[in-house]
């Protein structure tokens, strides 16, 4: 039986700013975890992390909690670490899979050394505590509860 594959849309302010195909690993009731390359193009260097071609992302999206976290392996299997977005929660209908990105983002080294918090300089720019309040509590909740799951150990959440 070959293996189910959706379509991941990242949606930012209203605009779809990436689309990309992702086989289907479970599907729990609220959790959906997918496997997909790196879908961008060529090498993206944060300083703390570089995603590249032939990069793998397990990506785990809920469809009762603000935020989705992506597992980051290299090409030969090399677990880089975590890459968590705050987003709505996620929309999953039939073959597709929408996220809303919410700006927020946390990372999470492999050995669990570094917890980043990212992009807050983004979301509070964004306007989204004026145009939607409680969205925005909801995002920072998100990514404080993102942050004390880091620094336990993600691999709880996941297992």
């Amino acid at each position: 039986m070959p293996a189910r594959s959706v379509e991941v849309v990242l949606v930012k302010a209203g605009r779809t700013k990436i689309r990309y195909p992702a086989e289907v690993l479970t599907d729990a009731g609220t959790r959906l975890s997918v496997r997909a390359p790196w879908a961008a193009e060529g090498v993206r260097d944060f300083g703390f992390v570089r995603f590249e071609p032939g990069d793998v992302f397990v990506e785990h999206y809920w469809r009762d909690r603000w935020y989705a976290v992506k597992e980051v392996r290299s090409a030969d299997g090399t677990l880089k670490g975590w890459y968590c977005d705050v987003t709505r929660p996620a929309v999953i209908d039939g073959a597709e899979v929408v996220v809303e990105d919410l700006d927020l983002d946390l990372w999470v080294s492999a050995d669990g050394s570094e917890v980043l918090r990212l992009d807050e300089d983004e979301f509070e720019a964004s306007g989204l505590a004026a145009s939607d309040p409680e969205a925005a509590a909801c995002a920072v909740a998100a990514l404080d509860e993102l942050e004390l799951l880091g620094r336990a150990g993600l691999r709880e959440l996941l297992g």
